[in-house]
């Protein structure tokens, strides 16, 4: 039951809100380009977690990421992986209070007939969840418990409903060069090793047990996400999903449009939303113990508060600034991922004195790929960012 535990911790912070942006940013690629990059993104994310794993096992005590890297590359690895890892809380905490936004004028819209300003709506996910947050790790379970049977529940009916409305020749569509776009949401959709610490404690060091678990819990994602591609692939037209992307909403909005389900419609809603709300959960309180321990704030209630305006405030700037906010922080996600989960972990082995498997030839050229592969996940990122890459998805929008 244990390794059974260990499989959904990995798999359950691996599948988030990030899956509702894979379609909407792979569609320009295609389904089957998009295998092929799920399948080498998740080879990339499994070989730099067992990389992560083994640093991890090889030091003393319960060490945690920032003084795994101080301890095998020094000050400068420790405070890369500070400020890496905090840029990429907050921007996936951007991205799932933008997420919610529209969920949250629906239901409000739903419920009163009232239309909630998108400028009050951003506001709420963090009020609504905040307060389980402000709990800490026993309050967060709680809710999480019934979110995820929730978010189970609503899958199986899309996935068992959905598939008689899928028109095969969508599949077929593609275009490599377009799929380079998808690299950094993909990226951040198999980002996992940040539990890689609590699982080495929860299963005293065994060694096998957590290979099996990071091997079969990382697996469960990608074949969610490859059922996930094909059921709104094969059902959205690719014009619907181009201006889906230019707008920046959610994937769920047209797939319930052209399904002519209002049931359906609801359901998809559903899953938006505890898509979103598990993650967010996740994120803000690992964000905000983060500045806890990181600012040595005190463990009153005046300072829990405290961490708590310090999680929200940023992103919330973000989100009000940024129309688009959803993609643009899962893409600048993607390439923090691929630094602080790819880069640094492939960094902390090449380091390490053992297993001498990481001093052979094969070894180090397996490190320096694994660099060079996240490396240019991050290059992708920069010139995507600047539009340079702009050029590619123009014909579809």
């Amino acid at each position: 039951m244990k390794l059974l535990g260990g499989i959904f911790i990995v798999a359950g912070t691996t599948i988030g809100a990030g899956m509702l942006a894979l379609p909407v940013s792979t569609a320009f690629g295609g389904f089957f380009p998009a295998f092929l990059l799920f399948f080498l993104c998740w080879l990339i994310m499994l070989a730099t977690s067992f990389f992560f794993l083994d640093v991890n096992l090889s030091l003393k005590g319960e060490p945690n990421f920032i003084s795994m890297a101080g301890k095998t590359l020094g000050t400068g690895g420790k405070v890369i992986s500070w400020i890496v890892y905090l840029l990429l809380l907050y921007s996936l905490t951007a991205a799932y209070i933008t997420a919610s936004t529209p969920l949250f004028v629906q239901a409000a819209h739903y419920l009163t007939g009232y239309t909630l300003p998108d400028a009050l709506a951003h506001f709420s996910l963090p009020l609504l969840f905040g307060f389980f947050i402000y709990l800490g790790t026993a309050g967060v379970d709680q809710i999480n418990r019934i979110l995820m049977i929730g978010l189970i529940l609503a899958f199986i009916l899309l996935a068992g409903v959905i598939p008689p409305h899928i028109q095969p020749a969508l599949l077929f569509h593609y275009d490599l060069p377009a799929i380079t776009l998808s690299i950094p949401v993909i990226f951040t959709s198999f980002g996992y090793h940040i539990v890689i610490p609590s699982l080495t404690t929860y299963f005293k060091h065994d060694r096998r047990e957590l290979t099996l678990a990071i091997l079969v819990g990382s697996l469960l994602p990608l074949l969610f996400y490859l059922l996930w591609e094909t059921l709104v692939l094969g059902v959205v037209p690719l014009d619907v999903l181009a201006t889906t992307w230019k707008e920046g909403s959610l994937i769920t909005e047209p797939l319930a449009r052209l399904l002519k389900s209002p049931w359906l419609g609801n359901v998809a809603r559903f899953f938006s939303f505890f898509a979103v709300v598990t993650s967010f959960l996740g994120v803000a309180l690992s964000l905000s113990d983060f500045l806890t321990d990181g600012l040595k704030l005190k463990k009153s209630w005046e300072g829990r508060l405290f961490a708590i305006l310090l999680t929200f405030i940023p992103p919330l700037f973000f989100v009000f600034a940024y129309k688009r906010a959803f993609y643009l922080a899962l893409d600048h996600a993607g390439a923090l991922v691929a630094i602080l989960l790819g880069i640094l972990p492939a960094a902390m082995a090449w380091r390490l004195p053992s297993p001498k498997f990481y001093r052979t030839v094969p070894g180090r050229l397996l490190l320096l790929t694994v660099i060079l592969l996240s490396l240019g996940a991050v290059i992708v990122d920069i010139l995507e960012s600047r539009g340079l890459l702009s050029g590619l998805i123009e014909r579809y929008l």
